[in-house]
């Protein structure tokens, strides 16, 4: 019994090791909406305008030519775009413009308002 026990836990910590959460600390806007989307790949903007593809930094230059890259035998891609709601409307419109000039659609990132 206890070999199975221990045999288990070796198991969940080698599993749990794994698991590799998409873990950018940001503050996401609030609203009543969500959607069921099923994104393929995330964007994310931290309030200090870094950008990140699902948790790999890249610079906003190369954002465009990296989404290529991973969205090319995509038939209909779907990006999440997470960004802390401090950032400027600016920033968020550039991503939305790479989106539409490659005919992307773009599901907001948002959490739930609290009542």
């Amino acid at each position: 019994m206890t070999d199975m026990v221990f045999l288990l836990l070796i198991f969940f910590m080698i599993t749990s090791t794994l698991v590799s959460p998409n873990a950018l600390k940001l503050l996401l806007p609030q609203s009543n909406n969500q959607t069921s989307a099923k994104a393929i790949t995330s964007v994310s903007i931290t309030g200090d305008l870094r950008y990140y593809i699902e948790t790999a930094p890249v610079m906003f230059a190369d954002l465009e030519r990296q989404l290529q890259i991973k969205l090319m035998d995509e038939p209909d891609p779907t990006i999440s775009l997470h960004v802390d709601e401090t950032v400027s409307a600016g920033e968020l419109v550039k991503v939305m413009n790479i989106a539409t000039n490659n005919r992307w659609k773009l599901i907001l990132a948002t959490r739930p308002i609290r009542n």
